[in-house]
């Protein structure tokens, strides 16, 4: 009995880490931030005909700054809350 309740407590550790890596909001977290840095570099200094067409505004540099604010929203959230492990079933 005791090789197979550490047989399934094991099965059971390998799916929660499975559950907690593949978690949407750690990706979109990830992917958000990615792009975030991406833009805001790219938003750090315009050229003139950049700021002509957005009417003066450092559109690439906030939509960046939102990008990194919102990516880091989910990783924190992530870090807060945590999936929890699927239960087993009873039977």
């Amino acid at each position: 009995m005791s090789d197979l309740q550490r047989e399934v407590s094991e099965l059971e550790s390998k799916s929660a880490t499975a559950a907690r890596l593949f978690d949407l909001r750690r990706i979109i977290g990830y992917l958000f931030v990615l792009y975030g840095v991406i833009v805001t570099i790219a938003g750090i200094n315009p050229s003139d005909a950049d700021l002509a067409k957005a009417q003066g505004v450092h559109i690439n540099l906030w939509t960046g700054i939102g990008m990194l604010v919102l990516g880091l929203f989910f990783l924190v959230w992530v870090k807060l809350r945590p999936t929890a492990p699927p239960t087993p079933d009873e039977e």
